[in-house]
């Protein structure tokens, strides 16, 4: 399903620095001395001055700013003045992008893997094909500016290079979609299979676990130990009755047969992974999750959507 190589941290990932935006500052009001002519003058007597010795050091008063209490009730009192919080986002900027085979979805990410900015989304061009999926991503580009690209493939990918795209056009096999993005974006792009981002998002990196995705078709990544395994590309194995698993729970099939008879075999293959794989846990994502209903194994865990952009970070170290 994707390539084992772009874990590692080579040469591309590092890419021009770019500008940031400013960081606003905001300081605490001082208080405003009081005037000579509102304090009256006294007498006192003469005193002889300190030595050098005696006097302690003039310390500056610090910054304050008057209570609320204390300006209703007419004192002086003081309180420490408020510290603006840092809320600029981090950079490395990571623009992630998530190729679906209805959707188009991209978000930035800060350097901690936070969202940074809307999520824009852009319905899949028919017919799919690699020229036209990139006129989609090129108009969805950001302002902002970024330092690097991620981006998921519904399908086999391999040193960047597509394999397999089964539910967009046949025109996608041995195209180089990593060439492809650093050249539009001049910057470096790392690329891996849609399921393998969403699971690299959301998992905890220990033992064996399992991720599947339902929606224009089955998404499938495995982890052992945090490690993603490539290239097993389960949606297209034999499931029953001469049909794939995609063929079975993928959406067409479920328009097919309707939400409860597909809630039934989303079961069957949750029941039949299991055994094979063993997993501590399956997690669950893509758009048609919302649609399975009813309890669920203890170890199945449902997972957000967004999970196949923010997994993006992961493929930077």
């Amino acid at each position: 399903m994707s390539d084992s190589s772009d874990f590692r941290s080579d040469s591309d990932a590092k890419s021009p620095g770019t500008s940031k935006p400013g960081k606003s500052k905001r300081k605490g009001a001082k208080a405003e001395p009081q005037s000579a002519e509102a304090t009256p003058k006294t007498e006192s007597a003469p005193v002889e001055p300190a030595s050098d010795a005696d006097s302690p050091p003039v310390l500056p008063a610090p910054e304050t700013v008057a209570s609320p209490d204390a300006v209703a009730a007419g004192e002086a009192a003081e309180v420490p003045a408020a510290v603006p919080a840092a809320t600029e986002p981090e950079a490395p900027y990571t623009l992630a992008i998530d190729i679906g085979g209805t959707g188009i979805k991209s978000m930035l990410l800060d350097g901690k893997g936070q969202q940074s900015g809307n999520r824009v989304r852009q319905p899949t061009p028919r017919p799919a094909t690699p020229q036209a999926i990139l006129a989609v991503i090129k108009a969805m580009l950001p302002d902002t500016p970024f330092e690097r690209v991620s981006v998921g493939f519904p399908g086999v990918v391999v040193e960047g290079v597509i394999q397999s795209a089964p539910n967009l056009h046949k025109s996608w096999v041995q195209f180089n979609l990593r060439q492809a993005l650093q050249d539009l974006c001049g910057r470096p792009t790392r690329v891996l299979n849609d399921a393998g981002i969403q699971g690299l998002g959301v998992i905890a990196g220990q033992g064996v676990e399992l991720v599947l995705t339902l929606g224009t078709g089955m998404g499938f990544a495995l982890f052992v130990d945090g490690r993603y395994v490539p290239n097993l590309e389960m949606a297209h194995h034999p499931f029953r009755k001469g049909r794939t698993y995609e063929q079975s729970i993928g959406n067409a099939a479920r328009v097919e047969a309707g939400n409860s008879k597909w809630n039934k075999r989303v079961r069957e293959v949750l029941a039949l992974v299991q055994r094979i794989f063993n997993p501590g846990v399956i997690y669950i994502g893509g758009g048609n999750a919302e649609k399975l209903k009813g309890e669920l194994p203890a170890n199945v865990k449902r997972v957000q959507n967004v999970a196949g952009l923010l997994g993006g970070i992961k493929l930077w170290g």
